[in-house]
């Protein structure tokens, strides 16, 4: 209690020990949590079984007014999926290797300090989240949350195959090897979809993503066009026809997405050039995906088993996080 009788705010960190320097973190909470006049803050930390959801509700039952998240990305997912619609602001302290959100955020990566200072004297924004409702081969139905983005087919396979110690060592380089062991043994598959107002249609894809956010290790820009604001999603289908459609998929990707849409004569190329269909774009509110036999599932590079049918939505707004005071995600 404060002097003239308040409640003092309290400020709640989850984290994941094996992520992040614990005891120079917690410092960093203690120090913020004094200067701002909040009372002690309140320390959980996630487990191979409890990765944060659970721990949201404990620091919301111990009358958290802030949480802040350290660790990969999906101890960042969890946490969100937990904080949808609470109204409780927060704050994504970049640990791990991916850090996705927070790239996408543009969020500082290299200084703890202040960006925990943004739980107490930051600003808060709304930005979208994305729910997936996955069906498996023996109907049952489970939900879960995303804030980057989601995918079906050779993307989760990839993350499958990424070998934990190799990720642990390189950290999202590891991805790559992910991809070579994936691509060997890769086959298309057929779906029948429909993005929430465009018409039904089926494909032989090799993957399918959707998105809240664009943006991927080394600069990458998967989807340009990507909002965390825009109350929209964005699909990607990957349907290339054999190995030459490869390149088309890394020339749309790594030169005509994250260069030459960099620059106003880049743009116009890209305007005049024929478009290929190795990559195909949607946006809409949801998706509605089945496959042809279950195919294996992603969520902000979690492995989530295989699914046959997958309904993805977005919910605007849902989620209020924390930023550096001025810092502007209105391009974001």
């Amino acid at each position: 209690m404060t002097a003239d009788g308040a409640r003092q705010r309290r400020a709640a960190l989850i984290y994941n020990p094996i992520k992040v320097d614990a005891e120079r973190l917690r410092a960093h909470v203690i120090r913020a949590s004094r200067r701002a006049g909040w009372a002690e803050p309140l320390f959980l930390t996630t487990t191979v079984e409890e990765v944060g959801q659970g721990l949201v509700r404990e620091a919301l039952d111990a009358g958290a007014d802030a949480v802040l998240v350290a660790g990969g990305d999906g101890t960042v997912r969890a946490v969100s999926e937990a904080l949808a619609h609470t109204g409780v602001p927060l704050t994504i302290v970049p640990s791990g290797t991916g850090n996705l959100l927070a790239r996408n955020l543009r969020l500082p990566l290299d200084d703890a300090e202040r960006v925990v200072q943004t739980a107490f004297v930051g600003d808060r924004v709304q930005i979208d989240i994305g729910f997936a409702r996955l069906q498996r081969t023996d109907g049952t139905q489970d939900t879960h949350a995303f804030v980057v983005m989601g995918g079906l087919g050779l993307d989760a396979a990839m993350i499958a195959n990424t070998r934990p110690q190799l990720k642990k060592s390189v950290g999202w380089v590891a991805y790559v090897d992910g991809a070579a062991r994936s691509l060997a043994t890769a086959k298309p598959f057929r779906v029948v979809y429909q993005v929430a107002g465009h018409r039904l249609l089926s494909a032989r894809v090799q993957s399918v993503l959707y998105a809240n956010c664009g943006s991927l290790p080394a600069g990458l820009a998967l989807i340009p066009e990507a909002s965390v604001t825009d109350g929209t999603m964005d699909v990607v289908v990957f349907q290339p026809k054999g190995w030459w459609g490869w390149l088309f998929v890394w020339r749309r990707v790594a030169w005509d997405n994250s260069f030459l849409r960099r620059f106003r004569a880049g743009r116009r190329v890209l305007a005049l050039r024929t478009k290929d269909t190795a990559v195909r774009y949607a946006r809409g509110t949801a998706l509605d995906i089945a496959s042809a036999g279950p195919q294996p599932v992603q969520l902000d590079g979690d492995e989530f088993g295989e699914a046959v049918h997958i309904i993805a939505r977005i919910e605007p707004g849902a989620l209020t996080i924390t930023v550096p005071t001025g810092h502007d995600i209105s391009d974001l």
